[in-house]
């Protein structure tokens, strides 16, 4: 076979060679000279990195630069040899795609994110909270230590509280952004609140990600390797909720498998996923942008336009609000209305005007198709908001509690043409389509 290969030309051993991928490329390398000095060629290994890797310049795995792709490669070979390498793959692109879609779009959150940890580091939070963890997480941490802020003025502390990777959503005064601890972190707040809640000094529990204000925990089950996230009821009984559907979890300790995944892992994958569709996007107030759990795109997000008022709307899970022990308020939900007038205009039995001001609400929420509540009630959230053709969307969050999921939230706004002080016309409804209250597949 190999006297067969040094008769083809450089082209064609080129293009064999790309086939066989990295691992035969090196053994052909054993072969002879002339299989040695084709195995050599930086484009060749330039092509494995960017498979392997997204790597188009030659790297190590902190970010330094290497002679060439060919080491580079063999670098980052050595420094995960002890994980399986398609995994390494793997959590390598679930990484990339979060830092790549921070880097166009928030590159002030992307600022916050750590270099990889080491093998000492893991092992020694592993010897600290004895615990063993889940391969993906392993390699995670590998690859990103968490999030840091660092901020000299109170001003800039305060502006870091909203660059969490998560995100988040605020209601009444409700405030959540969830960033990603270093293993620093995890080990003092592990330590810190698994004593709190009186959980065992060897529970397999480890706090992974918290928010900057309401009281929001993650915690990485070691052992399973599900994700749970901590109810109104986690002070009292330490009740949580899964945030990656079981079903997924496989092979988290085993080196030998090819089928690895966590939830740790699933989690930040779909969290890529719906940054990179615009299914969750950035939100701007009062000039401090913020990641916002609140959905952008359909089927999450429902679109009504009435009389060139157009009202788009989304809900999320408030799982630290969730209370499992409660058979009537036992899910909940904020829903987010975001309102805006078209370029043309309020248009009125074919008249246009130049706006229309909200006057009063009319919501019907349902549980199990069961009308749980119906509010018909003044203003939103105390305001009476004044629509002009071109202006930024109005928006405002408010909430909802469940007994029971699946349920619903639909109902119309009564707007004026003009002004509520100077009306131009009679009062019309606006619909606000359906908006999904359901328990989903993934928890952020």
């Amino acid at each position: 076979m190999g006297l067969e290969l040094e008769a083809l030309g450089d082209l064609a051993l080129h293009v064999i060679l790309s086939n066989l991928g990295p691992k035969d490329t090196a053994r052909a390398a054993c072969v002879s000279n002339k299989l040695r000095s084709s195995a050599s060629d930086d484009s060749l290994w330039s092509n494995f990195c960017s498979q392997d890797l997204d790597l188009n310049r030659p790297l190590d795995p902190f970010g330094n630069p290497t002679p060439s792709f060919k080491e580079s490669y063999q670098i980052w070979r050595e420094a995960f040899s002890m994980y399986p390498w398609p995994l390494v793959m793997r959590v390598k692109r679930c990484w990339g795609r979060l830092r790549n879609w921070l880097s166009i779009n928030f590159p002030e959150a992307e600022a916050t994110l750590c270099k990889g940890a080491s093998e000492a580091d893991i092992q020694q939070l592993e010897r600290i909270l004895k615990v063993k963890l889940p391969l993906p997480t392993r390699i995670l941490y590998r690859f990103c230590d968490g999030q840091e802020f660092v901020a000299r003025k109170s001003s800039l502390r305060a502006r870091g509280t909203s660059l969490g990777l998560i995100g988040g959503y605020s209601f009444y005064g409700h405030l959540v952004n969830v960033y990603l601890l270093p293993l620093s972190e995890v080990i003092l707040k592990t330590k810190a609140i698994i004593h709190h809640l009186g959980f065992s000094s060897c529970s397999n529990y480890i706090v992974v990600a918290t928010s900057t204000y309401a009281r929001k925990l993650f915690f990485l089950n070691c052992t399973t390797g599900q994700l749970h996230v901590g109810t109104a009821n986690l002070p009292t009984d330490g009740e949580m909720m899964p945030c990656v559907p079981d079903r997924l979890i496989s092979s988290v300790h085993d080196f030998n498998g090819n089928q690895q995944q966590d939830a740790m892992l699933l989690w930040l994958e779909e969290h890529g996923r719906r940054l990179e569709n615009g299914i969750i996007k950035l939100r701007e107030e009062e000039n401090i942008r913020s990641i916002s759990l609140f959905p952008e795109e359909p089927p999450l997000c429902s679109t009504a336009i009435t009389n060139g008022v157009k009202v788009r709307a989304s809900a999320v899970l408030i799982p630290e609000a969730a209370n499992l022990q409660d058979d009537y308020a036992k899910y909940t939900f904020s829903y987010s209305i975001r309102m805006s007038l078209q370029p043309e205009g309020c248009i009125i039995d074919g008249i246009p005007f130049g706006s229309c001001q909200l006057h009063q609400r009319r919501w019907i929420i349902r549980a199990y198709d069961r009308i749980v509540s119906e509010v018909n009630a003044e203003a939103v959230i105390g305001k009476f908001p004044l629509l002009h053709p071109g202006e930024k969307e109005f928006v405002y969050e408010s909430c909802a509690s469940l007994p029971a999921s699946p349920g619903s939230i639909e109902g119309s706004f009564t707007f004026v043409p003009g002004r509520l002080a100077d009306p131009k016309g009679a009062p019309f409804e606006v619909e606000v389509a359906k908006v999904d209250l359901h328990l989903p597949d993934y928890i952020f």
